[in-house]
């Protein structure tokens, strides 16, 4: 993956590797000793069905970043990788 500075993220769109809008990015996760992102903190879109994944208080979705497969327009993550 090419790096990517955080700042062109805010609010980018989340979708699914099979076409799913998932949400708006809200915020990152990061380890600020080793500089690894950890999580995506995502606010889910209306339509996106939130059960059997990781919610934080105020309905945030927690996605693991390693379930990141690409960011261009979209953020595209593994939908099943998502699910903790």
């Amino acid at each position: 993956m090419t790096r990517t500075f955080a700042r062109s993220l805010s609010r980018k769109k989340i979708m699914s590797n099979d076409g799913k809008l998932i949400g708006t990015l809200k915020n990152l996760r990061v380890d600020f000793d080793s500089g690894q992102v950890l999580d995506l903190i995502i606010h889910p879109d209306q339509s996106f069905v939130t059960e059997g994944y990781n919610l934080e208080e105020g309905n945030l979705l927690v996605v693991p970043f390693e379930a990141v497969k690409d960011i261009k327009d979209y953020i595209v993550v593994d939908r099943y990788l998502a699910r903790r």
